[in-house]
């Protein structure tokens, strides 16, 4: 098939160069079937995908509340922004800063966590970020709200990016997508918990003289903090570390030489050099700016459209429930589909064009058509987020060295993520609402058209290199691009 690589089958596994040095890295020749690597990656999974998953959730949760505090109890004017006296602006600045500090941040996180080890390194991020959430149910006006928001970002940026490249050092090229998914759909059930807990706690506003708001960011911000040294002891670090035996042998036979490797060199300057300036990697950094947009708006505005569509005060909160449950189940399927069928280009850009098109029908029906508004917001999440996971793992698939992994995945998060969300706080105007919100929902259309037809463009491209490979390689085998 057109974008694989050539495999090399577990029983004829030899002495392999080491792809990232130019030196051997000496694997013993062992035989293994199928069922006995199948159960090496199955007790992997049952450790590292659950406690993966269950970090970037509490991450999600803590990160994405303030667009739930923000509107909490506004009925009684004990909602966040009307106690901190902030204007919108001020509020969306707010936002904002929080995802400055998650572009700035990002790269250095992630040579730490090669440098101080997974375990250490996602514990320490876990514990300050759940810290600094409680801090935020003290805040008393916008100075503080920015600075601490700037923080959170600060702690949280590492978090995502870390997590995709740990996993590289687990998993091979065409497993990864599927298990980014239940990382990634984490953030979507925290969402859809989010909304229901927010709805729980309003129920406590003015317990103890703290308004509701404040109590969702320091019941929240508890389970980071403990956790963070549950994570510590129980995050296994690398596979030879994790496996004993055979077991062992296994799981360094069959990544010998897609996966990155705990004992490579973290970064040097030609490492960052030849990853920065090869630019078939940007076009990946492009369409993942693309789909930052609508994944950040839908983070933090969810509850303000629900209120928009007719649902008030804590009825909304609740209402933000069903969109992300339904984008949970559809983003794992897209993802085992897009690994299965090894079409990660062509799942991302259906996806993105079925949440395009979801926006595109909430701006155009009538501001008064609740129910079917609500019903393409659910359409549009799902599209929206379930089109990321096979994006990550495109990228992971065809970055082949440790340093190159952990810079690459940081700059696409970074830039994506953090710089791609930015535009994604001022796009949901509050003097809208009555209209339906349409600038919002255009500009998340457009951004998720671009995301499909930027998709297969670059799939075109991946394309025509290999034909040149497979045509320059004389019949030899070559590594060729996933698409």
């Amino acid at each position: 098939m057109a974008g694989d690589s050539i495999e090399i089958e577990p029983e004829k596994m030899e002495q392999l160069g080491d792809v990232e040095s130019g030196k051997n890295d000496l694997v013993p020749t062992i035989e293994y079937s199928k069922a006995e690597e199948r159960a090496v990656v199955w007790k992997q999974d049952r450790l590292i995908i659950p406690l993966a998953a269950s970090i970037y959730f509490l991450c999600y949760l803590d990160r994405s509340n303030i667009g739930n505090a923000r509107i909490l109890n506004s009925s009684a004017h004990n909602d966040m922004q009307t106690e901190i006296k902030a204007t919108q602006y001020q509020f969306n600045i707010a936002l904002m800063i929080f995802l400055v500090a998650y572009a700035i941040f990002e790269v250095p996180s992630n040579i730490l966590l090669k440098k101080l080890r997974p375990s250490r390194w996602l514990s320490f991020l876990m514990f300050s970020w759940g810290a600094i959430t409680i801090g935020l149910g003290g805040v008393q006006d916008f100075a503080a709200t920015a600075a601490v928001r700037f923080l959170l970002g600060m702690f949280e940026a590492g978090l995502f990016p870390g997590l995709v490249y740990y996993l590289t050092f687990w998993y091979k090229t065409d497993e990864r997508s599927v298990r980014v998914a239940f990382i990634i759909a984490s953030a979507t059930l925290a969402g859809a918990f989010g909304g229901a807990i927010a709805y729980g706690i309003g129920h406590m506003n003015g317990a103890q003289g703290l308004a509701a708001w404040r109590w969702l960011f320091i019941i929240e911000g508890v389970p980071s903090c403990v956790s963070a040294f549950f994570v510590y002891f129980a995050l296994p670090d690398y596979p030879e570390e994790f496996h004993k035996g055979k077991d062992r042998e296994i799981a360094l036979a069959r990544l010998h030489i897609e996966g990155s490797k705990s004992h490579h060199s973290s970064m040097t300057w030609a490492d960052a050099k030849a990853t920065l300036t090869d630019w078939r990697l940007y076009g990946h950094y492009l369409i993942y700016f693309g789909v930052s947009v609508p994944f950040s708006s839908l983070s933090l505005f969810t509850p303000t459209i629900t209120a928009g569509l007719h649902y008030v005060d804590l009825q909304a909160q609740l209402m933000t429930v069903p969109p992300y449950a339904v984008a949970y189940v559809v983003q794992i399927l897209v993802s085992y589909s897009a690994d299965h069928f090894n079409a990660r280009a062509v799942h991302s850009s259906a996806f993105a064009l079925i949440g395009a098109i979801g926006f595109m029908a909430s701006a155009l029906l009538p501001p008064d058509a609740y129910l079917p508004r609500y019903g393409c917001l659910i359409i549009a999440a799902a599209g929206a987020f379930s089109c990321i996971p096979p994006l990550l793992g495109w990228l992971t698939s065809n970055v082949y060295s440790t340093a190159s992994v952990g810079l690459a995945v940081a700059l696409n998060v970074g830039f994506g993520a953090g710089m791609g969300q930015i535009p994604g706080v001022w796009i949901y105007k509050s003097d809208e609402a009555l209209r339906g919100f349409p600038t919002g929902h255009w500009v998340n259309a457009g951004m998720l058209l671009f995301v499909s037809v930027g998709s297969i463009a670059l799939r075109v491209v991946y394309g025509y290199k290999n034909r040149n490979l497979v045509r320059e390689s004389g019949g030899q085998e070559v590594r060729l691009f996933r698409l």
